[in-house]
């Protein structure tokens, strides 16, 4: 059975809603990627050295990183090798395979959030402002709503204006309470009433908005490591999770963010937003591969529920599905 049958079986096992999100969300990638790749492998009658050279040139214009397009076109040549593949279009399912391998095998992590099966599970959000923080957590407080658990946010951010009220009209939306303090107060002082507030209602999650002024990282960082500290200090191996929320949109730009973020605090994962609105989706790999950080959730969209848990089957089945479709239909008749 070929990658793409195989492919195309294990993502109809999951939701037909999650595999339709994920197709539609990176259609702006696929159009930019997919298309280039297939008219790469229609130009050519054999796979030479000229046809790796077009393909890195596609994969680094789709933000999938110098270093991983390096990486994975050494491998493509090892395997075509190794299996003595002349036919370009063979080529295909061979790429999708490697870059389902790059993001799984950058070491074992796992996906899921490090959820508390007893007690309050803490949640800390990092990152610039402007990439859609609050907004994520609004959409994750939502998803744990529809799942029964009771949510509390916390304004952390208490320095740009209004991003105290931007929660608070997230909270309402949502139904979820908002613990603030006013603005310009200290943030660890917000972290203290929000855990206490947590305990006292016996919440399940409570997700912590912070500040992101990346122009002085030295005062940011300070800020983060205090706030942790409090956080540790109230309720001991919090915070179980900190994301790190990217604009896909910036591509190379939320690189250079996630290194930043990464030597100050202990980034548990990212959150990558707008991958529906970027031709550039492949900076899902080169974070995933650079930084060795996993990407847990996704923005597909401006609904409530197109923040998506990350999978990379859907991923790369949502790069390629036209081609998947195709191949699987042919395979089958």
């Amino acid at each position: 059975m070929s990658f793409f049958k195989k492919l195309k079986e294990k993502v109809t096992k999951q939701t037909d809603t999650v595999t339709e999100k994920f197709k539609d969300g990176l259609t702006k990638t696929r159009d930019n990627f997919s298309n280039k790749v297939n008219d790469l492998v229609s130009r050519y009658r054999k796979v030479d050295e000229e046809f790796f050279e077009e393909l890195e040139e596609i994969l680094i214009q789709a933000d999938v990183g110098f270093d991983t397009v390096m990486e994975l076109v050494e491998e493509l040549r090892r395997e075509v090798k190794r299996k003595n593949i002349q036919d370009p279009r063979e080529v295909q399912a061979v790429i999708s395979e490697k870059l389902v391998e790059i993001y799984e095998g950058a070491g074992e992590v796992s996906t899921e959030l490090n959820i508390q099966p007893d007690g309050l599970t803490v949640i800390l959000f990092v990152g610039v402002n402007g990439v859609g923080k609050t907004t994520t957590i609004g959409k994750l407080a939502h998803k744990f709503k529809n799942e029964g658990k009771s949510v509390l946010l916390a304004a952390g951010d208490t320095f740009r204006a209004g991003a105290i009220e931007q929660l608070e009209v997230w909270g309402e939306r949502v139904g979820v309470d908002v613990i603030k303090q006013g603005a310009g107060s200290d943030p660890a002082a917000v972290m203290f009433d929000a855990v206490q507030s947590a305990k006292s209602r016996k919440a399940d999650i409570l997700i912590c908005d912070t500040a992101g002024r990346l122009q002085n990282k030295v005062n940011l960082m300070k800020e983060l490591e205090k706030v942790k500290r409090v956080i540790e200090r109230e309720v001991p191996g919090a915070p179980h999770e900190v994301l790190l929320v990217l604009d896909a949109t910036t591509g190379q730009n939320a690189m250079i963010q996630a290194k930043t973020f990464k030597e100050a605090t202990d980034v548990s994962g990212i959150v990558l937003t707008k991958l529906d609105g970027t031709a550039k989706g492949g900076i899902v790999l080169a974070i995933r591969n650079e930084l060795e950080i996993p990407v847990k959730f996704v923005g597909l969209g401006e609904k409530m529920d197109d923040l998506q848990e990350f999978n990379a089957e859907q991923y790369v089945y949502g790069l390629f599905a036209d081609v998947v479709e195709k191949e699987a239909e042919e395979e089958e008749e």
